[in-house]
C-alpha cells in the first residue's frame, strides 16, 4: 500500500466565510419558513385582537410678553391699572404647567378617570366610555389596591359582583365591601341597558392612573418662533380622549384666572380695610376743622390769609402726595411683619412702579399660589411645602427691604417739603394765630383727603381690572382625534414579525454553532487532525441494524460499498484481511459499522468473521441474537475450547460468521493479552478473507492499542453530532506517533447536508414518504 502523506494541520483562516454560512444557512431553509409563519401569524393575532390607540390634538395660543403681541394687547388700557396681571408670561412656563401632574390628578378626579368600565368582544376585553351602570366608591381605603372586578347580570334583575377573594349577588344601589377598594355602589345609567355580557370594572389609584395619563400626553411648541402649544394625547376611545384634553386644558384656563383673580382679591381687601381706617381719620379731621372754623367765629379768611394759601398751596400738594406714599408704604410694611399674614397674597398694585419690586412681587405671589396648590395633595410637613416656604420667606425679607429703602426715600422728600413750606408759612408773620392754625388743620385734611381719593382710586382699579381678567391663553383648535388610529400599524407589525421569524432561526444556527463542540462538518475532521476520511455514512432512519442484509439499495448501503472499494486501497495483498475498528467513546456506531461492513464484504463473495472483543460493553451478539456464553473470553480461559468451538455461522449470509465475547472476565485488558491469542489470529487468517474486530473505544481504554499489532487496517469511527472536536487529538496523536499504522476515519451518522463534500447519495434509491418528514425532523433537532 502507497505510503499516505503526513500533512500538518490546516490552519483556521481568519476572518469569516461568508460563502460557507449563507450556504449553511440555505440547507435550513425549512426554518426560516416555519419560524416566519409562525410569526406573521402572532403578528396577525397581535394586530386583530389589540385595541387600536388614536392621537387627540389640540392648540392653544399663549401670550408671551418675551415675544410681543399675545392677548393682553388685546385688552386696553385696562390691563395697565398698576399691573395687577403680576409678571411676564412666557411659552415654556405655560408647558411646563400643562406638564404638571397637579393639573393632571384634577381631571381624573373630575372624570373619575381611576374607573375603567370594559365588555368583552372578539376574545378580548374592549374599554367602554358610556357603560350602562356606574361605580360609586361611598368610601375608599386610603390606598387603594388595583382591582379587576367583573360584573354579569343575572336572571333576576341582580348583578353578580366578583373579584380576587370577593363574589355576591346584589342589586341596583345596593352596599357592598371589596378589600382594598372600601365600600361600592353600582347605579344604573340611563335605561339600564345592560346586556348579557360580561363587564369588568378596572379600579387603581388616583396616583396611578395620572402616571398612565401623564405618560400618554404629549405638550410642546412646534418651534421657538411662535406662541403656539401644541397638546396630544394617545388614547383608545377618541371620544373619550377628546373630552378629557377639553377638561385638562379648562382645568389650565380655570386655574389661570383663579391666580390672577387671587392677586386682586387680596389687593381688593387689603384696600377695603385701609380706607374704613382712612375715612375715619378723614372724618374726625373735618369735624376738628369745623369746631375750630365755629369756635373761633372764622368766617373768612384776611387777604393776608388767603395770599398764604395760595403761596403754599403747591408745596402742599407735593407733601400730601408723598404722606400719601409714606403712608401706604408703612401700611405695606405692616402688612409683611405681621406674622399672621405671611401666607397671604400680596396687594401688588399699591407698590410704587418700580421693576425691582414687579419682580419680587411676581416670584412671591408665584410661590405662593404654587403652596396652595401643592397642600391639596401634600402636608405642610413635607420637604417639598418647606423648600416653597424657604423661598417665600426669602422673598418677604426682600420686598420688605424694599419698601423700608422706598419708605426712607420718601420720608426725607417729605422732612424736605416741610421744611420748604414752613419757610413760606414763616415769610408771613402778620398772620393771626387763629388762621395759621385753622391753616394747619386744613393742611392735614386735605392729606388725608388725597390718600382717600388715591385708594379710592385704586380699588376701582382693581375691580375694573378683575372683571377684564382673561386667561393668559386660549384654545384656537379644539381637541380633535385622528381618524385612523397610530397603532396598531398594522404594516409594521406584519414586517417586525417577518424580521424577527427571520432572526429567531438564524440566531439560533449562529448560536448554535458558536458554543457545539461536537464535529458537524468535514472540515472540522480536515481542521483538527491529517488522518484521511475513507468512509461516510448517513444516518439509518430505522431501528435496523442490517441495513446491507434489509435494504440493498438504500443510501447507506452504496456508502458501505464505497467504505469497500476504499479499503481495498489499504488491503493491496492477500495477507491484509484484519480490519480493526474503534473509536474515541461508546456510541459512536461501531457495532453497527462492523455488522453492515462485514455484510457488504461477504456479499461480494468473501469468507467475513465479526470478532466481538469489546468484552467490557460487547454490542454485535446482542444486535445480532446470537447466544453469547460462550466466545473468546472462554477460548482464552480453557484450553479445551478450539477456534471452531467458538466461531458461528450467522443466518444473515452464508459467508458471514462470528466469534461474541463471551461471559465478561475479570480482567478484559490481560483476556485481550492472552498468550493463546496470536495463534487463534493465525488459525483465522487461514480461515477467512476479511476478519473485522469490534474492539473497546480507544479514547477511554487501552484495550484497541493491544489489539493494533494484529490488524492489517484500523478504522477509527466518528460520529456527527457526538464526538467532540477535541477527541480528535486522540487520532491524531495516533497517526503522528505511529502508534496505529493503516488509519483512516469513517464518519458515522451524518445527518445535515451542510456536513460538506465527499458526502452523498440522497438521490440513490428511493426512501419512504414518511422517513422524509423523520429525516426533515431530525435536520431541524441539529
Amino acid at each position: 500500500m502507497p505510503e499516505l502523506n503526513v500533512q500538518s494541520l490546516s490552519e483556521e483562516e481568519e476572518g469569516i466565510d461568508i460563502k460557507k454560512i449563507f450556504g449553511n444557512l440555505l440547507l435550513k431553509w425549512h426554518w426560516f419558513l416555519i419560524s416566519a409563519v409562525v410569526c406573521l401569524i402572532i403578528a396577525f393575532l397581535y394586530s386583530r385582537y389589540t385595541p387600536p390607540v388614536y392621537r387627540i390634538a389640540a392648540k392653544v395660543l399663549v401670550n408671551d410678553d418675551q415675544k410681543g403681541g399675545g392677548l393682553n394687547k388685546q385688552a386696553g388700557a385696562l390691563m395697565d391699572l398698576g399691573g395687577i396681571m403680576g409678571g411676564q408670561n412666557s411659552v415654556e412656563n405655560e408647558i411646563e404647567i400643562l406638564r404638571t401632574r397637579f393639573l393632571m390628578e384634577q381631571v381624573v378626579r373630575q372624570m373619575q378617570l381611576n374607573i375603567v368600565y370594559y365588555h368583552k368582544a372578539n376574545l378580548v376585553n374592549r374599554e367602554l366610555y358610556e357603560a350602562p351602570f356606574k361605580l360609586n366608591i361611598l368610601s375608599s381605603v386610603d390606598t387603594i389596591s388595583p382591582t379587576l372586578i367583573q360584573v354579569k347580570k343575572l336572571a333576576s334583575d341582580k348583578l353578580r359582583v366578583s373579584s380576587k377573594d370577593f363574589e355576591k349577588d346584589v342589586s341596583w344601589n345596593q352596599r357592598f365591601e371589596i378589600k382594598g377598594l372600601g365600600i361600592l355602589q353600582l347605579v344604573p345609567g340611563a335605561g339600564n341597558l345592560i346586556s348579557s355580557h360580561d363587564y369588568f370594572i378596572s379600579v387603581t389609584s388616583i396616583d396611578e392612573r395620572v402616571a398612565n395619563l401623564m405618560s400618554q400626553l404629549i405638550v410642546g411648541a412646534a418651534n421657538k418662533q411662535v406662541t403656539v402649544v401644541d397638546l396630544s394625547l394617545s388614547y383608545a376611545i377618541p371620544k373619550k380622549g377628546e373630552d378629557i384634553l377639553n377638561v385638562l386644558i379648562k382645568k389650565y384656563i380655570e386655574g389661570n384666572l383663579s391666580d390672577k383673580n387671587a392677586i386682586a382679591d387680596s389687593t381688593g381687601k387689603f384696600i377695603r380695610e385701609r380706607l374704613a381706617v382712612i375715612s375715619d381719620e378723614l372724618g374726625q379731621v373735618e369735624d376738628k376743622a369745623t369746631s375750630y372754623k365755629q369756635q373761633n367765629k372764622l368766617t373768612d379768611m384776611s387777604e393776608q390769609g388767603k395770599l398764604l394759601v395760595q403761596n403754599t398751596g403747591e408745596f402742599s400738594m407735593e407733601l400730601a402726595k408723598v404722606e400719601t406714599q409714606v403712608s401706604i408704604l408703612t401700611d405695606l410694611e405692616n402688612y409683611l411683619k405681621d406674622e399672621s399674614k405671611n401666607k397671604r397674597v400680596f396687594p401688588s398694585s399699591l407698590l410704587p412702579q418700580d421693576m425691582v419690586f414687579s419682580g419680587l412681587m411676581t416670584q412671591y405671589n408665584a410661590l405662593l399660589i404654587e403652596r396652595d396648590q401643592q397642600l391639596l395633595s401634600l402636608t405642610e410637613e413635607s420637604p417639598f411645602v418647606k423648600n416653597i416656604d424657604e423661598q417665600i420667606a426669602g422673598l418677604r425679607r426682600g420686598i420688605l427691604s424694599s419698601i423700608q429703602n422706598s419708605k426712607n426715600s420718601y420720608v426725607i422728600t417729605r422732612n424736605k417739603l416741610r421744611s420748604q413750606l414752613g419757610q413760606a408759612e414763616g415769610q408771613i408773620k402778620d398772620v393771626p394765630e387763629i388762621e395759621k392754625n385753622y391753616l394747619k388743620l386744613a393742611r392735614n385734611k386735605d392729606i388725608k383727603q388725597e390718600l382717600y381719593i388715591f385708594l379710592m382710586q385704586k380699588a376701582e382699579e382693581t375691580a375694573i381690572s378683575k372683571t377684564s381678567n382673561i386667561s393668559v391663553a386660549k384654545v384656537i383648535d379644539p381637541p380633535k382625534s385622528q381618524v385612523a388610529p397610530i397603532s396598531p400599524k398594522r404594516n409594521v407589525i406584519y414586517i417586525i414579525g417577518l424580521l424577527i421569524g427571520l432572526l429567531l432561526p438564524l440566531v439560533y444556527i449562529l448560536a448554535s454553532n458558536f458554543f457545539n463542540t461536537t464535529i458537524l462538518t468535514k472540515e472540522d475532521i480536515t481542521t483538527n487532525t491529517v488522518v484521511p476520511v475513507i468512509g461516510e455514512i448517513s444516518h439509518n432512519l430505522t431501528v435496523d441494524n442490517l441495513i446491507v442484509a434489509n435494504q440493498g439499495r438504500s443510501a447507506i448501503s452504496e456508502q458501505f460499498r464505497a467504505l469497500r472499494t476504499n479499503l481495498s486501497f489499504y488491503l493491496k495483498t492477500e495477507k491484509d484481511k484484519i480490519i480493526l475498528l474503534t473509536s474515541s467513546m461508546s456510541g459512536e456506531g461501531k457495532s453497527f459499522t462492523a455488522i453492515n461492513l462485514a455484510n457488504i464484504l461477504a456479499l461480494s463473495g468473501k469468507k467475513v468473521l465479526l470478532m466481538e472483543l469489546d468484552l467490557r460493553k460487547p454490542g454485535l451478539s446482542l444486535k445480532l441474537g446470537i447466544d453469547n456464553k460462550i466466545g473468546f473470553s472462554n477460548y482464552t480461559i480453557s484450553p479445551k475450547i478450539k477456534a471452531a468451538d467458538i466461531i458461528k455461522e450467522l443466518p444473515i449470509n452464508k459467508n458471514m460468521f462470528i466469534i461474541s465475547s463471551g461471559p465478561l472476565p475479570p480482567n478484559p485488558a490481560e483476556t485481550l493479552m492472552s498468550e493463546h491469542m496470536p495463534g487463534l489470529i493465525n488459525e483465522l487468517r487461514t480461515q477467512f478473507d476479511y476478519i473485522i474486530m469490534d474492539s473497546p473505544p480507544v479514547g477511554i481504554i487501552a484495550d484497541a492499542q493491544v489489539l493494533v499489532e494484529y490488524a492489517d487496517v484500523t478504522l477509527y469511527l466518528v460520529r456527527q453530532g457526538v464526538t467532540e472536536r477535541a477527541q480528535l487529538s486522540i487520532v491524531n496523536d495516533l497517526y503522528r506517533t505511529g502508534k496505529i499504522k493503516n488509519l483512516g476515519i469513517v464518519v458515522n451518522d451524518i445527518v445535515s447536508k451542510h456536513y460538506g463534500y465527499g458526502y452523498g447519495y440522497g438521490n440513490y434509491g428511493e426512501e419512504a414518504p414518511n422517513n422524509l418528514w423523520k429525516r426533515i425532523i431530525k435536520n431541524m433537532r441539529g
